[in-house]
């Protein structure tokens, strides 16, 4: 093989995480994707973590047809190349921040150029990375989901994770009531700091009879749940009557045992399921086009601003102990990857 090709062929390959039979994750060159009709090419600076890596790891979660089967659903970085039939006035270089059905754990995706935001001015590439997947997440939640109004009171179960920590910020925004359960005092105490008006420790207590304390017997108007099968019952509790249940996740089980149904008839619940990467393109455009234009400014404009909450960052050859530390529930926040040779 000539100079030449041999330089070409570096040029067209790339760095990513991959997964081996063990479930076990490693680094290696692979093709770099090229930006196709009304695509972005980005340079990848950084990418988070979300448990839904956890699950495509693990052979439990695919991607969507037509998707990168490398992990990441998140990036920020900068635009290498624009693809034909781009209607957007992006131009190279431009730093930017994406919402990704997958690839993120590599130094260059191809992304719909309408899944692509800019970064607020005051934010780094590290902590922009920490917003596409799980903000809009949150306000896919809240406002097109449970539509949200002000002064609810809203349960977030997991309140210290990535979606967690922004759906107190964005109750707040919104001028609701946020209350947040997790599972150690400090992740309460980070809660509270962020906004929540209470905090549950979910291992010591039974949440639903403290909702209702603080609720003075009512319950809350939304509950935002990650968990599913284990704490059915002490939602139903903590749901008020006509209150809306949002379901988008099912880290506690998928099945229930009793009388589920009687006992959310009796309230007249309001059960809501969803998930964002399965959406449509035309879904997610929406989401993306209405977070820019509501959201999006309050991360410079509000005082005190909107803030992505970052856990830890790690290299990209140590993806291995990024993915143990959100496994272990040690995380507050976003588990943030920096992309490229350390």
């Amino acid at each position: 093989m000539s100079t030449d090709q041999m330089a070409n062929k570096n040029h067209q390959s790339m760095l990513a995480v991959c997964v081996n039979e063990a479930n076990s994750l490693y680094l290696k060159q692979v093709p770099r994707p090229e930006a196709k009709d009304g695509q972005l090419l980005i340079k990848v600076t950084a990418t988070a973590l979300n448990r839904a890596d956890l699950l495509q790891k693990r052979g439990l979660y695919p991607p969507p047809p037509g998707e990168s089967d490398i992990l990441g659903l998140e990036v920020s970085g900068e635009i290498a190349g624009i693809g034909p039939g781009v209607r957007t006035s992006w131009k190279l270089g431009d730093t930017v921040m994406a919402l990704l059905g997958g690839g993120g754990y590599a130094e260059y995706v191809a992304v719909p150029e309408e899944l692509v935001m800019p970064v607020p001015s005051q934010l780094t590439l590290c902590q922009a990375a920490a917003i596409p997947e799980a903000w809009l997440t949150a306000y896919q939640l809240l406002h097109l989901i449970a539509k949200v109004k002000p002064n609810e009171t809203v349960l977030i179960h997991a309140g210290a994770s990535g979606v967690g920590s922004a759906a107190i910020q964005l109750v707040r925004l919104c001028r609701a009531v946020p209350i947040a359960t997790a599972g150690s005092s400090e992740k309460l105490r980070f809660t509270e700091r962020l906004g929540a008006a209470a905090g549950i420790n979910y291992r010591e207590k039974d949440f639903s009879e403290e909702v209702l304390h603080f609720t003075a017997g009512r319950g809350v108007d939304i509950i935002l749940d990650c968990v599913g099968g284990s704490s059915w019952e002490q939602n139903v509790r903590s749901l008020a009557a006509d209150g809306r249940w949002v379901l988008y996740g099912t880290l506690g089980g998928k099945t229930v045992d009793g009388d589920f149904l009687g006992k959310l008839l009796m309230k007249r619940g309001n059960l809501l399921c969803s998930l964002l990467r399965s959406r449509s393109l035309q879904y997610k455009a929406e989401l993306v086009r209405s977070f820019t234009e509501e959201i999006l400014p309050h991360f410079q404009l509000t005082d005190p601003p909107l803030l992505p909450v970052i856990d830890s960052t790690f290299n990209m050859d140590d993806i291995e102990n990024a993915h143990q530390r959100m496994e272990a529930n040690k995380n507050i926040g976003k588990i943030i990857i920096k992309i490229g040779k350390s």
